[in-house]
């Protein structure tokens, strides 16, 4: 049966949001759509909307989502606009790619437009501030969390995207021909996969991790069972243990179960003389911290 579909116009959209902001039921606009008519006509629609609450002098976030195949002319547009914008790549590489869409393509309606996006927001041009982020669909083509993590890491390293999402696929809800529908991960287990992405990002943006630095089972995939952070420790025994009382920051930071919060008390006890005995003295003993308890000395 075929779905039923309505669509609010700028001048509704706008609207009905600023009358929610007024009330201080909001307090940004996150804006998608699916495609009506072609991107840039369905592009428009959303930059009018944006434009409309700008005029009705809302200063406050607008998230902008760039629809694939978009005109450059639509993306400059959205850019003057937002205070972000995103454009899902959904899967690692072409090839991976022609499993999700037989209709776009996926170097000139995703990547080239990715890669727009980071020139005008680089600093020193005009959009620069705008941030940018993307979203990969984790189980529903046939990529691997390799290359995930090293599509991911390209993306913060050379186009200095802002955050890339995880998203797990849910079998069930596509076409039978994607190979997420086939797989041997349960539902379950594809969200599992999507929280260790997840954790690997966050070693790299927060923990200075490298993409050739996390472990990857033999399949290329994160394990299941054990977190890259811990599984990177047990792998390099050479590393620890870590002198809780001398050692730096970066050293700290590789330790299972010592994040910016610990490392912040440790810190603390530093600057006013106070050598730490055991993680006891750190305070609440949380399920976390104790794993740390056989990298470290004291």
């Amino acid at each position: 049966m075929e779905t039923q579909r309505c669509a609010l116009s700028p001048e509704e959209l706008s609207k009905t949001f600023f009358a929610y902001y007024k009330a201080r039921r909001v307090s940004g606009l996150f804006l998608s759509s699916a495609v009506t008519g072609n991107p840039d006509s369905t592009m428009e629609r959303m930059n009018r909307s944006a434009l409309m609450l700008r005029r009705m002098q809302f200063r406050g976030y607008i998230h902008l989502k760039i629809i694939p195949g978009a005109s450059d002319a639509a993306i400059r547009q959205s850019l003057a606009l937002a205070n972000a914008v995103s454009l899902n790549i959904e899967t690692s590489g072409e090839d991976n790619f022609r499993y999700l869409s037989t209709t776009k393509d996926y170097l000139n309606d995703i990547i080239r437009p990715t890669q727009l996006i980071s020139r005008l927001t680089a600093r020193g041009f005009a959009y620069h501030g705008v941030k940018q982020t993307t979203q990969f669909v984790v189980g529903a083509s046939q990529e691997t969390d390799r290359e995930i993590v090293y599509h991911s890491w390209k993306l913060y390293k050379e186009l200095h995207l802002s955050r890339v999402y995880f998203s797990a696929y849910q079998r069930g809800n596509g076409s039978r021909n994607l190979p997420g529908e086939h797989s041997g991960y349960t539902n379950s287990q594809m969200l599992a996969r999507e929280h260790r992405l997840y954790q690997a990002d966050w070693l790299m943006r927060k923990y200075r991790f490298k993409a050739e630095e996390i472990p990857f089972e033999t399949d290329g995939n994160l394990s299941l069972e054990t977190d890259p952070k811990e599984m990177w420790a047990m792998i390099h025994p050479e590393f620890f243990p870590v002198n809780i009382n001398k050692a730096d920051a970066y050293s700290m930071l590789r330790i299972p179960g010592i994040g910016h919060i610990a490392l912040g008390w440790i810190f603390d006890f530093r600057k006013n003389g106070i050598k730490i005995r055991t993680l006891n003295d750190l305070g609440k003993r949380t399920k976390i911290l104790k794993k740390a308890e056989k990298y470290v000395t004291f």
